[in-house]
């Protein structure tokens, strides 16, 4: 899997080079601002961009809006982003990109379990959508419309999906059936009022409306 890394600080950009070498990633390129990862993809044409959110010159957005550019040309490319803190808005843009797959969003932290750092990001890599768990959390403290129609435990299952666990991974960690975790997801999407599609679009949509309008 071909990797273009982007990252400002020097430290944790080589760290990131070793940690993907060492797990089978090709890293093909390691930039340190969201001009030369622009460039780094159109030169390498990478499986997986791996991309800070706030970089040079500004400090603010640029690999976020580096990588909404890029997947606005090619769809088709997975992207991770790490930040150093949650920013809602950062998460909600960039999962609104492409139609919600291959996407991730991650903190800095959870780079130090290095297994689940790897697993994550070829989940990533392979369509799959992941939300740091932190960002979940903070987000079911601020309650809103449409998400606080929902219950209890159907906030729970719609947390867990943002995680980007599976029906029978959710039933395991909720002591549920898979039955009964179709149900509730059943339940999200319509009181969501989300409109009919594949279920694999109806469950990034319903991310995407948990994620959406953060200040």
């Amino acid at each position: 899997m071909r990797v273009v890394i982007a990252e400002d600080s020097v430290l944790l950009r080589e760290g990131l080079v070793g940690l993907l070498s060492r797990f089978g990633f090709d890293v093909v390129a390691a930039v340190g601002d969201a001009a030369a990862l622009v460039t780094a993809v159109e030169q390498t044409a990478p499986d997986l961009v791996v991309t800070d959110v706030r970089m040079p010159p500004g400090f603010t957005d640029e690999g976020l809006r580096a990588a909404v550019a890029l997947r606005a040309a090619r769809p088709d490319l997975a992207v991770v982003a790490l930040s150093q803190y949650v920013q809602h808005s950062y998460a909600g843009e960039l999962l609104g990109s492409g139609q919600g797959r291959a996407i991730g969003y991650l903190l800095k932290d959870r780079v130090a379990d290095v297994a689940e750092f790897a697993d994550l990001l070829r989940r990533v890599a392979e369509g799959g959508t992941v939300v740091d768990p932190e960002v979940v959390r903070q987000l079911m403290l601020r309650g809103r419309d449409p998400i606080e129609h929902l219950s209890p435990r159907e906030r729970e299952v719609l947390a867990l999906v943002a995680e980007g666990h599976s029906n029978a991974a959710i039933a395991r960690m909720l002591t549920l059936t898979e039955a009964g975790v179709g149900k509730h997801i059943g339940n999200v999407l319509a009181k969501l009022r989300l409109p009919v599609s594949d279920d694999t679009n109806r469950r990034v949509l319903a991310v995407l409306t948990y994620l959406r309008g953060q200040p």
